[in-house]
């Protein structure tokens, strides 16, 4: 049984940080989602303590607030993205995406063996590596307002291809960890599943649309638009998880749908306030997970580095290669806008942690280089962004 006034109060906390936070990194010229990350680190357990680790827990009330803020953020982002436009990039995505899995994961892997773990251990710290956090670049992309810049598009392609091999990798190391065999067959399964959603909602849901979105004024209720594709929003998003992918690519998918519309315009600006109140929360939360206290020791200091000097440059060298068609400046954008690891790092993490496959200073490095990619990238990206 949760506390309801203890939890407005963290809400009230965290939203005010939230606000504080953005707003001096504004003023530093940096985008507003460093200052979030960094002020869930001043008000978690690692500085002043206002919100602790069992608030924030999975499951609990304010991750579950935190998880749908996050999800209108890439359904908002969708709504910006038309199926047409990813098309045009989709081979540049689909190379950034492959070259952006296999170079963090071989890297992260050979780190891992020399650091003194076997190769299966050595394999699901490495997936920790892999996976980008599409919401922390969808964000800084919204902010600058260039969503509909040819990089953008293909970084948000390739976070979806990225998801899906990350999620098979994932299942890989999982098994082999566990002692069993790897399920060929179920992991191909989940494979088709996981590409088949995509492709039929994707592309099924955007042609529906393109019909004829009239039938979405139908109601009498005069928000009708607006509350349809939220319910459209949440339920592929529940999808989603069911096909093994992350919930912000069914959200994503379903922006994607009602970019579609004719309302188009009438729903972002209907959206916007939702975002206002609910996104901040998602950042200021994925700064509150992580612990300082045990990275106190300079062994820990010294993994920290090399292994965040690894996640940036082995996804920057994916994106980049990947994108090289774009020229040099445009491929570099593409690279260091795949480099945030986010919650997804934090989550593999937690698992490794759970099945007792590193201790609790390995499990600080991997969550804390996962916040610094996502506090490191955006002023990179807004610098490269604004000079071109």
């Amino acid at each position: 049984m949760h506390d309801s006034a203890g939890i407005l109060l963290t809400l009230f906390i965290i939203f005010v940080a939230a606000q504080i936070g953005g707003e001096i990194a504004q003023r530093l010229k940096l985008p507003a989602v460093v200052g979030e990350i960094a002020a869930g680190c001043v008000i978690g357990p690692s500085a002043l303590g206002w919100v602790a680790l069992p608030d924030i827990a999975a499951g609990t009330p304010l991750d579950v607030l935190a998880e749908i803020g996050v999800i209108l953020l890439l359904f908002s982002v969708g709504l910006e993205t038309r199926l047409d436009d990813l098309k045009k990039v989709g081979a540049s995505a689909f190379l950034v995406g492959i070259l952006g899995v296999f170079i963090p994961f071989g890297l992260g892997a050979l780190w891992a063996h020399g650091s003194g773990f076997d190769w299966i251990r050595s394999m699901f710290v490495a997936a920790a590596f892999v996976a980008t956090s599409a919401g922390i670049t969808a964000r800084v992309l919204q902010e600058l307002g260039v969503l509909q810049r040819q990089e953008s598009r293909i970084i948000l392609g390739a976070a979806v291809i990225d998801d899906i091999l990350a999620m098979l990798l994932l299942g890989v190391v999982s098994s082999l960890q566990g002692g069993g065999n790897v399920d060929v067959g179920s992991l191909v399964g989940t494979l088709v599943g996981a590409v088949g959603f995509v492709a039929v909602i994707g592309w099924g849901g955007t042609r529906v649309m393109r019909r004829g979105s009239g039938w979405l004024e139908k109601p009498s209720n005069p928000m009708s638009v607006l509350t349809i594709v939220l319910a459209l929003c949440l339920g592929l998003a529940y999808l989603s998880m069911r096909f093994h992918l992350a919930a912000i690519i069914g959200a994503f998918l379903a922006g994607m749908i009602a970019s579609e519309t004719s309302q188009r315009h009438q729903l972002e600006e209907q959206t916007a306030p939702l975002l206002a109140f609910l996104t901040p929360f998602f950042f200021v939360v994925t700064g509150a997970k992580v612990n300082l206290s045990a990275l106190a020791s300079s062994e820990a200091l010294l993994a920290l580095l090399v292994v965040t000097v690894i996640a940036i440059f082995s996804k920057l060298a994916g994106g980049f290669l990947g994108a090289l068609k774009l020229g040099k400046r445009g491929a570099t954008i593409v690279g260091f806008g795949m480099v945030p690891r986010g919650e997804v790092g934090v989550v593999i993490a937690s698992l490794g942690l759970a099945a007792g496959v590193f201790d609790e200073t390995i499990y600080a490095v991997i969550v804390a280089m996962s916040l610094l990619t996502a506090m490191v990238t955006p002023p990179i990206l807004s610098v490269l962004l604004k000079k071109t």
